[in-house]
Order: C-alpha cells, then sequence, then structure tokens
C-alpha cells in the first residue's frame, strides 16, 4: 500500500499537489498499530502482540511495512522541502503513525541531507523538522537500551549545531528529558565547549560565555545526579569559572564517603595534581584510601600505582600530609612489598623536599624510630611475617626457592628496624620449629640464613 502511495504520489505531485498529499498522507496511518494504541517506543512491536493477537502481523511481516512507510515519509519530506505549511502537516503525520525509534531516526537523518546540500544555503524549515524528529527519537530511547544510542546523540548534538545557538542552548536546559547524565557530560556539553562549535557557530565573547554558562549548569546538575560516571567531566567543564569548580570539587567530596570507588577517587586526585591544586588531590587521594583494601598477595593489584602516587603526593608537600597518609595505608594496604616499596622511598628523601619555586629545603630525613614512619616499619615487617606463614600452609617445592628470595627481601626490611636483626632472628628460629617437616624447605632456610 504504501510503495503504491509513494508512487502516486510522485506521479501526481506536478499536476496535483493538494491530491498527491492527501492520498500520501492517508496512506502514511498505520491501522494495525493503532488499533492496539500502544506508546513508548514501538522498536519491539513483538512485544505488544498479546495484545490482539489474532489481528497483529509477524513481526517481520511488520517490520517490512514500517520500511515501505518511512520511504513514503521520506518522499513527502523531499518534496516539500521550502514549503513551511506542507513540511509541518507532513512532521505531524510522521509523529502520530510511525511508532519505531530507529525509523523516525532514519527521517531526521533523510530531512538533514536534504537540508544541508552543499549546493544552496541549509533550508532552516526542514533542518527545524529534522531536529524535532531528533529529540522526538531522544525521548523514545531515553529509557530503552538501544545500540544506537551513542551515534543518535552525537548526531543530535550535530543537527543542533546547524539550526544554531538557541537549539544548543534550549537542548542543554532541557537536558534531562533526552539525555542520560553520562551522555549529556560526555557528549553533549564538551561537544558544545569544543572549539570547532565554536568556530562553526561564529560566536562573539558575550554568546561564548552564554552557552559556557548553560554547559557548566548542565555538569553540575548530571555531577549531583550521577557523581561516579560525570564528577570528572563536571571538573573539567567547569574549570575556567572558579564558583563553579568549588561546586563541582564539593559535590565529588560529599559522594566520596559513600558513591564513589576508590578507582574513580584516584582518577578524580590525579587530575587535580595535574591542574595544579596539590591539596585537592592529596584530599581526594587519602578519600580514596578509605575505600581500598590490599590483601596479602595482592602485590600485582592495578591500585598499587595509585598507592604509591599518592604517598609521594603526601611526601612532597609535607610532614604533616605523610604522618596523615600512612595510618591509612596501613590500615588498607596488607601486602608486605608494596609497603615496603612505600618504606624505602619515604626514607629516601626529605618530605616536601622541593619547596616553593622548586627550592629544595633543608628538611632532616624523617626517623624510622619515630611515628609515623615507625608505624609503617612496624606494619611492614607485620605483613612479611603474616605473608610468611600464608605461604607456607600451601607451598609446593616448585615454589620454595621463589619463597627463600621472598625472606630475603623481608630481611631488608627488618634490617631498618634498630633491632631488626634479632628480630629476624627469632622469626627465622620460629619458622624452623613450626614448619620442622618441611625439611627440604628449612633445610634451602638455614643455608641462607643460618
Amino acid at each position: 500500500m504504501h510503495t503504491f502511495a509513494k508512487y502516486l504520489f510522485t506521479s501526481l505531485l506536478p499536476h496535483d499537489a493538494e491530491l498527491a498529499y492527501k492520498i500520501a498522507l492517508r496512506a502514511m496511518r498505520l491501522l494495525v498499530l493503532e488499533s492496539t494504541a500502544p506508546t513508548g517506543d514501538m522498536s519491539r512491536p513483538h512485544h505488544i502482540a498479546s495484545v490482539v493477537p489474532n489481528r497483529y502481523p509477524r513481526w517481520f511481516t511488520l517490520s517490512h511495512i514500517e520500511s515501505q512507510q518511512c520511504e513514503l515519509a521520506s518522499t513527502m519530506l523531499t518534496a516539500a522541502k521550502g514549503d513551511v505549511r506542507r513540511l509541518e502537516t507532513v512532521l505531524e503525520s510522521i509523529q502520530k503513525n510511525i511508532h519505531s525509534s530507529s525509523h523516525i531516526f532514519k527521517l531526521a537523518q533523510d530531512a538533514f541531507k536534504i537540508a544541508t546540500l552543499m549546493d544552496s544555503l541549509p533550508d532552516i524549515t526542514l533542518l527545524k523538522v529534522s531536529l524535532e524528529l531528533g529529540l522526538q527519537v531522544m525521548r523514545m530511547t531515553l529509557s530503552t537500551l538501544n545500540w544506537r544510542r551513542r551515534e543518535m546523540v552525537r548526531w543530535l548534538v550535530t543537527c543542533a549545531t546547524e539550526v544554531g545557538v538557541y537549539a544548543l542552548d534550549s537542548i542543554m536546559q532541557s537536558w534531562f528529558t533526552l539525555f542520560t547524565p553520562t551522555e549529556a557530560t560526555s557528549i553533549v556539553a564538551t561537544t558544545v565547549m569544543s572549539n570547532s562549535t565554536i568556530v562553526r557557530l561564529h560566536l562573539d565573547c558575550h554568546q561564548q560565555e552564554k552557552l559556557a554558562g548553560s554547559a557548566r549548569t548542565l555538569a553540575l546538575q548530571c555531577a549531583m545526579k550521577d557523581p561516579q560516571n560525570c564528577a570528572l567531566s563536571a571538573l573539567t567543564l567547569c574549570e575556567k569559572d572558579h564558583i563553579a569548580f568549588e561546586t563541582a570539587y564539593q559535590i565529588v567530596l560529599d559522594a566520596a564517603a559513600t558513591g564513589m570507588s576508590y578507582t574513580q577517587l584516584f582518577t578524580i586526585a590525579r587530575y587535580m595534581e595535574h591542574r595544579g591544586y596539590p591539596m585537592r588531590a592529596y584530599k581526594l587521594a587519602t578519600l580514596a584510601m578509605t575505600h581500598l583494601n590490599l590483601s596479602y598477595n595482592q602485590d600485582t593489584h592495578p591500585a598499587i600505582n595509585d598507592v604509591l602516587w599518592a604517598c609521594a603526593l603526601s611526601h612532597s608537600l609535607g610532614k604533616n600530609e605523610l604522618a596523615a597518609i600512612i595510618p591509612l595505608v596501613v590500615t588498607s594496604v596488607k601486602c608486605a612489598t608494596v609497603l615496603s616499596d612505600i618504606l624505602r622511598r619515604c626514607t629516601l628523601t626529605t618530605p616536601g623536599m622541593v619547596g616553593l619555586h622548586g627550592r629544595r629545603n633543608s628538611g632532616k630525613l624523617m626517623s624510622l624510630d619515630k611515628s609515623p614512619l615507625r608505624q609503617l616499619l612496624d606494619a611492614t615487617i607485620g605483613a612479611y611475617i603474616n605473608t610468611t606463614h600464608s605461604r607456607l600452609t600451601h607451598i609446593s617445592p616448585r615454589h620454595y626457592s621463589e619463597f627463600i628470595e621472598f625472606l630475603s627481601k623481608a630481611r631488608e626490611t627488618f634490617l631498618m628496624a634498630h633491632d631488626g636483626h634479632i628480630q629476624f632472628t627469632q622469626f627465622i628460629d620460629n619458622l624452623k620449629q613450626i614448619y620442622k617437616g618441611k625439611k627440604k624447605l628449612m633445610m634451602l632456610v638455614r643455608e641462607r640464613f643460618g
């Protein structure tokens, strides 16, 4: 029916446009779908097949019919270019009769292509039809899973940019009806704020600032709604506005206690340090540490680099910051090799070594006999002892030589304590007593450590 209507439409158009549109618009109706009165996205029509089982066509038949219906609509849109009244009529017909988001998206793209043909100025009326259809697709697919969603969002921003600055401002102000918070910050606002968009729109300073203000408002709203996925984008988007940036930072701090993982917090902390906010980076790093838990055998955990970075940052800020983070490290990290690495780095240089203007402070190395390094040293020795016992319960002969190397590393840490030599000797004697049944292993222990 739709194919025949399309043929009639194109044949009649040069002779009787009114009749051509009358026939095509009448043929646009899809009675079989109207009878079920569905709502929302009809891209999965088989879900409502149970409503009217006898009258409903099979999904593949329906899909074919809808494709033909879409072709008819596209033909009418092309013919109506430049005619405001006709375009409005065709748009209403599409919105009323086409139920599938993918077909509406195709029509939006078709309208956009026809409106922006290279040989002439863009047809603003048709562009607005394209945008209107795009907005409808956004609303239809917002709460349904759609694999083309990212493409659709990017396309909509391109379309709105062609329509003009007011269209971009409008989609940002009503973002929550069109996009998820992540889409709104990572695709919409980021694209709007890009240099290419500003150049494309030929914006003056006042217009740029107004658009940037809308993008920042959007970013803060998204960060409030979904801090895990939007906080970093919000901080980036608000960089040039002191008050907005402070607000975004506060949102992160508030969310850190409840909704954010150590990975997210470390990522934001590293960004803060990179932007030249070391104290804020430090604050976020300490919050991240409270969420972290590294057990004795997790010596290749991806968070280790973050822990080492956080300790290096604290160390560079000064003795007080280092003293504050070490108890958090001791609580969160039970892995001996990681702890010994941190300990070694802390004993090599003075805290706050590089002061203002890069001048070296004349500070002193911290003592291992006093807090906070004493606490770290004790925790590292404790971790080596616990790990040794854990490894020995399940050890097989092929891991013996690796275990002896591990004990050698442990000895290096023991010897950092003033009574370390005695402690280590007692520890080895203890092992020989408890694990005397593992004769070959204990013979290797004696050979290396006496």
